[in-house]
């Protein structure tokens, strides 16, 4: 299934409006940021006292917790279609709005990497003591989910990483780090180009970079996109952030140190990340799980969000076995097996 054009209005993660919104919004603190959490399940019930805190998380529920991290230029909101899946069979599932992204704070000066580090870590303590917590991220959440596996300290069950850059990019990635003439010139242009060529031209290129079909893009995941692009300083900006984020990924990963069970999700019509990154990755990290999608784009969330709920679902209840299994017998962390399909 393809996440389609819908005939009635829709809010800005593609719900039609006439329906009832199965997502609960909040604001919250992690690592000093504040920003907005979409979540699904069970609400959490409050505890009465330390005494009723300290049992709940001495029990440590079974049922698994994702987490979603999105990519860079994107918000939580992309992950609203997958969450409404979510919500539909009772599973808990939280996205949040990285630093800089969405309605959360602004980056800090300085790297970019160590901060996101930083508010993923706090976001799944939090999680963690609710149950076993499983990442999941698209592109730059992808980045973050693999770093913060790297991380022993962190509980972190498993971890899904779709087309995650840093291996083998796409032309367009690696022009983004050489910075080449065309953003030097759009950059130093003496006269700035009028904000709404800026969005009509967002408006073409964004729905053939995310999507396997841009004839079947959802028009309001696009004009949530080309919202982050309403000037010509605004893009400007982001062309520069972006550059320095892609420069950080040539030292982004210690994947020796990734030892919780990995699943490489790699899509054949993806114009950022190439599935042969995905392949890469998968031959980094021996224990790890390979699916390769060749009808995927860049943001498979939004092309099939029921196929995603229940990839994220399946592995979910896997990684909770395996490492339940490993516990016991006190052996390693891993996935013992590759698979991969067309």
């Amino acid at each position: 299934m393809t996440a389609t054009k819908r005939p009635a209005p829709a809010d800005r993660g593609g719900r039609p409006s006439s329906e009832p919104d199965p997502v609960r919004v909040s604001f919250r603190r992690f690592a000093g940021v504040r920003t907005r959490v979409l979540e699904v399940g069970p609400p959490v019930v409050e505890a009465e006292g330390p005494k009723r805190i300290r049992k709940r998380a001495a029990e440590k529920p079974r049922a698994p917790r994702l987490v979603l991290l999105h990519g860079y230029c994107d918000s939580a909101d992309t992950w609203r279609p997958v969450l409404a899946e979510f919500a539909a069979a009772g599973f808990a599932a939280v996205a949040v709005d990285l630093p800089g992204f969405g309605e959360a704070q602004p980056l800090r000066p300085g790297p970019i990497l160590p901060q996101l580090d930083a508010f993923t870590a706090a976001v799944v303590r939090e999680q963690a003591v609710l149950g076993p917590v499983v990442l999941a991220g698209n592109s730059l959440g992808g980045t973050m989910s693999l770093r913060a596996a790297q991380n022993p300290r962190l509980p972190i069950t498993g971890v899904v990483s779709i087309a995650a850059p840093g291996f083998l990019d796409s032309w367009l990635v690696r022009a983004v780090a050489r910075n080449p003439l065309p953003l030097r010139l759009f950059s130093a242009l003496p006269v700035p180009v009028p904000g709404f060529v800026v969005r009509a031209v967002a408006e073409q290129v964004v729905p053939r970079l995310l999507y396997a079909d841009a004839a079947r893009a959802d028009i309001s995941q696009i004009r949530r996109f080309t919202g982050l692009f309403p000037d010509y300083r605004a893009t400007t900006a982001r062309l520069e952030e972006a550059r320095q984020l892609v420069a950080e990924l040539a030292e982004a990963y210690q994947l020796d140190r990734v030892q919780v069970p990995l699943l490489v999700v790699a899509c054949g019509k993806d114009k950022l990340v190439t599935s042969a990154s995905g392949r890469r990755l998968h031959t980094l990290v021996p224990h790890s799980r390979l699916l390769v999608r060749e009808d995927w784009g860049h943001c498979p969330q939004l092309d099939d969000p029921p196929e995603i709920a229940e990839l994220l679902t399946f592995f979910a209840a896997g990684a909770i076995r395996i490492t339940a299994a490993q516990d016991r017998a006190e052996v390693p962390t891993g996935v013992p097996a590759n698979t991969e399909t067309g």
